[in-house]
């Protein structure tokens, strides 16, 4: 799978791609350790194979997606810091035309899930170490990928308004990602929160 992401990586110098992604690179066994969704990942450049990796218990294939969002990461990630400015999707560099239609960002299943009871979404993502913010009736950051932090705002449904979502980004997001792979990434997350099977 992936055999072209796999031949760019492969041609990229380990020590920078491990500072430019804020990962960690193993010399000896020419691996990348990386984080996404709260489960830590082992990228075998050898082997061309990742794997999920748990205290006492054995290694398991990462997915189709899993693999997509850490490899497109590892080859496009850049050494920048957060601004600490978030954004809609709409607001990032090409974002305005890409995220439309087919490429719509998940918010409805987040509001059909949490609108009647927006304090769930806490519980639901318990598993991805949310934290809470300070928005809508409802809301969390989960890091996706170390430079890919992701913050989910859920409104209430009431008498005058539907239930409403928003996904906000850090204005660097697609400085790390192509616009395809953040919104893999994205919906990925998504599904984690809701426990919807990929």
């Amino acid at each position: 799978m992936h055999e072209e992401l796999w031949q760019q990586l492969i041609k990229l110098d380990p020590a920078q791609t491990a500072q430019r992604a804020n990962c960690e690179y193993l010399p000896e066994s020419d691996c990348y350790v990386i984080t996404f969704l709260n489960n830590q990942y082992s990228v075998n450049i050898q082997d061309e194979q990742i794997s999920a990796t748990k205290p006492d218990a054995e290694p398991t294939p990462a997915s189709f997606t899993e693999q997509l969002c850490i490899l497109a990461y590892l080859i496009n990630a850049k050494d920048l810091p957060l601004s600490g400015k978030l954004v809609k999707a709409e607001s990032l560099p090409g974002g305005q035309f890409f995220f439309r239609g087919p490429h719509e960002l998940p918010t409805k299943k987040l509001s059909q899930t949490f609108g009647q009871n927006p304090q769930l979404i806490y519980e639901a993502a318990d598993s991805l170490n949310p934290k809470k913010c300070e928005f809508g009736d409802a809301a969390i950051e989960i890091i996706a990928l170390p430079r890919i932090p992701l913050t989910f705002v859920i409104w209430e449904a009431d008498e005058e308004f539907d239930a409403r979502a928003s996904i906000l980004f850090d204005q660097t997001a697609a400085e790390h990602f192509l616009l395809d792979a953040l919104l893999t990434a994205v919906t990925s997350a998504v599904n984690a929160i809701i426990k919807n099977p990929e």
